[in-house]
């Protein structure tokens, strides 16, 4: 089977790259700037011009590929609005895979959008699997939550940095799994036939809230938090303020969804079903307590010898 994967210099996209080419797939990686995919070819992927805005780059770009996984997204300040990538540039992908005779296509929402419709981003991905639903090809949608990559710039950084932790007064439970985990069911459902027209969670096993997570950063790296509080009604005239303005717009849609994930609402689903069908042990999910400590034993051993180094440099110059 020979894979299509966009948006593969992504947190996701790179990580479902490299688990694809492990189980020997042929992958083919839709890029906009080969300097910056470089590392991709290096790991043995093809790299191939093509770009969701310019639809003309797209029929071209099919030729030979028997599936597509979609890990693409507008990033919050790109100079054009969300839509034109997460919308119509997907829509006419999917129509452009229609004609191409695609034999699986795997797309990725967000968990719970079907409640928040009127958030923009939740929007977006909604008509997009309406449209996938439609059409003629056999497709998979993975609805994500938040990645532990993400966790690590948001809260275990600062909290070596010494830094200020922004969160608000409340806190949604966020169901937050590996990228390495959602690539390893996304390969898998390639052979799954089950999975084929089906829409499934990929989360993690337990949910956290901002204050759960710091405490468990707190725990591993043997530092305290410094923890600053944003008012919701802070997030809300934000919100609104970047919406009036057309280079900000794509801001003024990030904090909508942030402030449903300050809302203290619950973002977890059960993934019994998903591994049944890909089986895949459960116990093969990594935790995010295994992530994190994995991540500060890396991070206390190169200080460590960071500062062995330094000691012994200051003893040569004594001498």
């Amino acid at each position: 089977m020979s894979l299509l994967i966009i948006g593969a210099t992504g947190t996701l996209g790179r990580q479902v790259v490299r688990k694809a080419l492990d189980e020997g797939f042929s992958v083919t990686c839709l890029v906009r700037n080969f300097r910056r995919a470089a590392f991709l070819k290096e790991w043995g992927a093809v790299l191939i011009y093509g770009d969701l805005k310019k639809p003309e780059t797209i029929p071209p770009v099919l030729k030979g590929i028997t599936a597509i996984i979609d890990a693409s997204t507008a990033r919050p300040y790109d100079p054009y609005n969300a839509s034109v990538v997460d919308l119509y540039g997907k829509i006419y992908l999917i129509q452009a895979a229609e004609a191409a005779r695609i034999q699986r296509f795997i797309f990725f929402s967000i968990l719970n959008a079907n409640k928040y419709s009127e958030i923009p981003l939740m929007n977006l991905k909604l008509q997009v699997e309406k449209r996938l639903r439609k059409s003629t090809i056999p497709y998979t949608i993975f609805n994500l939550c938040g990645f532990y990559q993400g966790i690590i710039s948001q809260y275990s950084l600062p909290i070596l940095d010494q830094q200020s932790i922004w969160v608000s007064s409340e806190s949604s439970q966020i169901s937050y799994i590996d990228t390495q985990d959602i690539a390893k069911f996304t390969v898998r459902s390639l052979s799954v036939p089950d999975l084929e027209n089906k829409q499934y969670s990929l989360v993690g096993l337990k949910a956290w809230n901002s204050f759960d997570i710091i405490g468990l950063c707190e725990k591993l790296s043997g530092q305290r938090a410094k923890i600053s509080t944003i008012p919701l009604v802070i997030l809300q005239l934000t919100k609104d303020f970047t919406k009036l303005f057309e280079w900000t717009k794509n801001i003024s849609e990030r904090l909508a969804f942030t402030e449903i994930l300050s809302k203290g609402e619950n973002f977890y689903d059960d993934m019994t079903d998903i591994c049944t069908i890909s089986k895949i042990n459960p116990n093969e999910i990594t935790t995010l307590e295994d992530y994190l400590q994995e991540y500060f034993t890396r991070v206390m051993k190169k200080l460590k010898t960071l500062n062995y180094d330094l000691d012994k440099s200051k003893q040569d110059i004594n001498f």
